[in-house]
């Protein structure tokens, strides 16, 4: 049962865009269907053409009440609500370095670089409750710190355990073998965040091409997006190199698959290209509040492609990019922090090659996306 909070007062969000905009055409994946062996295997299928095809799709029946969601998108803004200088006690020591628990400030970013126009994105991330990681948060967190980790936890057993499991089915491996590197008492950089992007001026968004976010993959193994209703994320088609629109859909998860599953399944997993882009002109007035997981296999996982799958050895996805290239295979928590000190440089200028081409590893650079 959920445990007892204080009041939050509500949350409000903005109507949906009524732009004719080019939406996605992405798979749903209903979790009412785990409770039968038919189900199950039809979960399997949808599941391979959802990471074969664009890697974003839909979780539906997933057993979290939208009140909680609601209340974590609570907490996120009165966060946000808190002068900055009280937010500022909470960035991380090592920021630059790749650390990024607690507060990352906006503007690190240089998005225009004749006007000087800086990204507008705040990050508040919050870490594993098993133990390996420090809890020091602001009261507004810190107040409603058990709900929070509740919460947390629940988008584990509800959530990403059932993914992993029917990620093993799809592959012919054994049910636990995705569970068994994703084990929530063990070090992993998985964290809940709450992220606000400002709004931007409609000059400043002319000025950025209308692109507030670079397109890019995430590092992780599933990244777990609640839905909001302001139109902003898009997605890059493999197939044919378009963006499209991902439409927010009422009583659903939209998850996306990672890097670290492209690296254990030799690419036969896409780790999904995506940007943030400025709304629709009917939302470009509001600020926008995100609230997502990110899951990570655990730290001492390497990222080697996964040997016992037959799916994997019949289709021929059998080496990943540092095994073809020769160059050690990283573990997850070197891949962790190689790619997070690139993604927090500092002062780092859209457009400029040597940031967004940057060698992050041997045998792994940075590719842009548009």
């Amino acid at each position: 049962m959920p445990v007892p909070v204080p009041e939050l007062g509500s949350f409000n969000f903005v109507p949906e865009t009524k732009e004719d905009l080019d939406w996605a055409d992405l798979v749903t994946l209903d979790f009412s269907l785990l409770s039968t062996p038919e189900g199950k295997k039809q979960l399997a299928q949808t599941l391979v053409k959802a990471v074969r095809e664009y890697g974003f799709f839909y979780v539906k029946n997933f057993n979290i009440s939208q009140e909680r969601v609601n209340r974590q998108f609570s907490i996120g803004k009165q966060f946000y609500e808190l002068p900055l200088e009280e937010k500022l006690k909470y960035v991380p020591e090592g920021l630059d370095n790749g650390k990024f628990n607690g507060y990352v400030p906006a503007g690190r970013r240089i998005l225009e670089p004749v006007s000087g126009i800086r990204d507008h994105t705040e990050i508040y991330n919050i870490p594993k409750f098993n133990g390996d990681f420090g809890h020091r948060h602001p009261e507004i967190i810190q107040n409603n710190l058990a709900e929070i980790e509740e919460f947390a936890r629940s988008l584990h057993t509800e959530v990403l355990d059932p993914l992993h499991v029917i990620l093993a089915d799809a592959l012919e491996l054994p049910e636990d073998y995705f569970l068994n590197i994703h084990k929530y008492d063990k070090k992993s950089e998985d964290h809940l965040r709450y992220m606000k992007y400002t709004k931007y001026t409609p000059e400043e968004n002319l000025k950025l091409g209308r692109i507030w976010g670079r397109g890019h993959t995430d590092l992780g193994s599933f990244t777990l997006l609640f839905r909001q209703p302001v139109a902003a994320l898009q997605i890059k088609s493999p197939k044919t190199g378009e963006w499209k629109w991902v439409k927010p859909q009422d009583g659903t998860l939209t998850v996306n698959t990672c890097d670290a599953l492209n690296f254990l399944t030799g690419g036969y997993v896409k780790s999904t290209i995506h940007r943030v882009a400025a709304p629709p002109k009917d939302q470009e007035h509001v600020d926008r509040l995100g609230l997502l997981y990110f899951s990570r296999p655990n730290n001492d996982v390497v990222l080697s492609t996964i040997k016992e799958s037959p799916v994997l050895q019949r289709e021929g996805y059998t080496q990943n990019d540092f095994e073809k290239s020769g160059n050690p295979v990283p573990t997850m928590e070197e891949w962790t922090f190689a790619k997070q000190k690139w993604q927090r440089t500092k002062d780092a200028v859209r457009n400029d090659p040597k940031f967004e081409t940057a060698q992050i590893l041997p045998g792994w650079s940075e590719k842009v996306y548009g």
